[in-house]
């Protein structure tokens, strides 16, 4: 709890207007975007700059006050739910570009930057920063470098790890380090850049980053292919990349996934295709046109029964535009979606996509799957009601052994959304007991007294979505 004592403590270094203890403001940042999940904080913090967050937290580390960094709440897996109480740090007023580097092709920004700010600016200046995750037009890209999202670029261009240089973090004891820097070798001492991204705050805030951008693709194009046949559908994935062609984006999406598309976004989605491939490829002109060429070849000899290619900017902008409407349109079905993630290699996609299936069935639930299928991360999504107990309790074991399943197959719990709460109970099916027992070492060493994101990653004795809030 922050007595009184403690409250002027914080507000001395923040000021009253960046400290929130209402129960309306604490209400505002009691949940996330994962759904049915809510707890109380006891307080919001706005920190205005690095040495102001160094100052609270070196403040609740001597009382014990858990700590929740905290971008716009776009996560999926709790992670941002303050599921053990203690302060909110919200970023608004570090919400900067600090410096564009032509020269070095970096950018440097503060944690509350929006992601698609980014790169708006990167391509303003004929450059590119390819991570784009679903949530990037409202998501903060401290909150992506936390939890290492991808998107549907994720394929060619890879995930935000691999666009992260640098970072200044402000340790569990107050202590600010920076890591990396602008350059293209550094092999001095452990890699703590990459072991913080990812690490969803629970080791440190990461209060700056350093980016790296790339040259801009010089065009771009979108196409479809419409399958009646699942397997079909795969082998034609790990074809194309067995063709030495690594598109920029493919995406599938399964039939009930393209019914609730269309009847969201009327574009003309054949609603009677069982999956669908949306294709994209960049670079010079002549690379794409080759490769596209060659795409819609391996489509159609994997029996395609259509391949389009876009014609106009507008119409490949509508196509992109669908897929990323996958979970707005899903999330019309019913009051509540629960949407995850789960990765496997290129080759099982089918199996796995039959399994999801298969599992829907079993628990009667309607399951929709779509995802990035060219790195095999798949996200079975469950239109349903929270007020139904019993059915979520049958959500609950459905993606259980959807995720058991995933393992199975060589995959893993999560490619993109994070373990936060929701998948830490399952942790351990992918990294065995000593590899969650080297990660609370890591944790133990950095966070002694377990104040940065405590509840997260770390599995409790149950799973429940609901968290009681004080």
């Amino acid at each position: 709890m922050i007595n009184a004592e403690i409250k002027k403590m914080i507000v001395d270094i923040v000021g009253e207007e960046n400290f929130d203890d209402s129960k309306v403001g604490r209400l505002t940042y009691s949940y996330d975007a994962t759904p049915d999940m809510q707890s109380m904080p006891d307080a919001v913090v706005s920190p205005r700059n690095t040495k102001e967050i160094s100052e609270l937290v070196k403040i609740c580390n001597e009382y014990k006050i858990p700590i929740v960094p905290r971008g716009t709440g776009t996560n999926l897996c709790g992670g941002t739910c303050p599921t053990e109480g203690g302060i909110v740090f919200l970023f608004k007023h570090m919400n900067k570009i600090l410096e564009l580097d032509l020269e070095n092709l970096t950018m440097t920004v503060q944690p509350g930057v929006i992601t698609l700010d980014i790169i708006n600016m990167a391509e303003a200046n004929g450059l590119f920063y390819p991570p784009d995750p679903g949530s990037m037009k409202s998501s903060t890209i401290g909150g992506n470098i936390s939890e290492n999202s991808g998107g549907l670029r994720g394929l060619k261009y890879g995930v935000t790890r691999d666009y992260v240089m640098g970072l200044e973090i402000v340790l569990a004891n107050g202590d600010i380090i920076r890591t990396g820097g602008k350059l293209a070798k550094d092999v001095a001492g452990y890699d703590l850049t990459r072991l913080y991204v990812g690490a969803e705050g629970t080791l440190g805030i990461i209060t700056e980053a350093i980016l790296k951008l790339v040259p801009k693709p010089e065009t771009k194009k979108t196409m479809l292919a419409l399958y009646e046949d699942l397997e079909a559908a795969a082998r034609t994935v790990s074809k194309i990349i067995a063709n030495r062609i690594i598109p920029a984006t493919l995406e599938f999406l399964d039939q009930p996934t393209i019914a609730a598309v269309e009847d969201y976004v009327k574009i003309g989605l054949p609603t009677e295709a069982k999956a669908v491939l949306l294709i994209e490829q960049d670079g010079s002109p002549e690379q794409v046109d080759r490769d596209i060429l060659k795409i819609e070849e391996i489509c159609k000899s994997e029996q395609a029964v259509s391949v389009q290619v876009a014609k106009t900017t507008e119409e490949a902008e509508a196509l992109t535009t669908a897929r990323r409407w996958a979970l707005s349109a899903i999330a019309r079905i019913k009051p509540t979606t629960i949407l995850e993630d789960a990765t496997v290699p290129r080759s099982e996609i089918a199996r796995m996509v039959r399994a999801i299936n298969e599992i829907g069935a079993k628990y009667n639930l309607q399951i929709c799957t779509f995802g990035h299928s060219g790195d095999g991360n798949l996200h079975p999504t469950v239109p349903t009601d929270a007020r139904n107990r019993e059915e979520m309790e049958r959500v609950e074991k459905a993606f259980e052994e959807i995720f058991i399943k995933a393992v199975e197959f060589g995959g893993t719990i999560t490619g993109e959304h994070g373990v936060g709460v929701m998948k830490a109970p399952y942790l351990e099916l992918k990294l065995g007991e000593a590899g969650i027992a080297a990660m609370k070492a890591i944790k133990a060493g950095l966070d002694p007294n377990n104040i940065m994101n405590p509840g997260k990653m770390f599995a409790k004795d149950t799973r429940k979505r609901v968290v009681v809030g004080k």
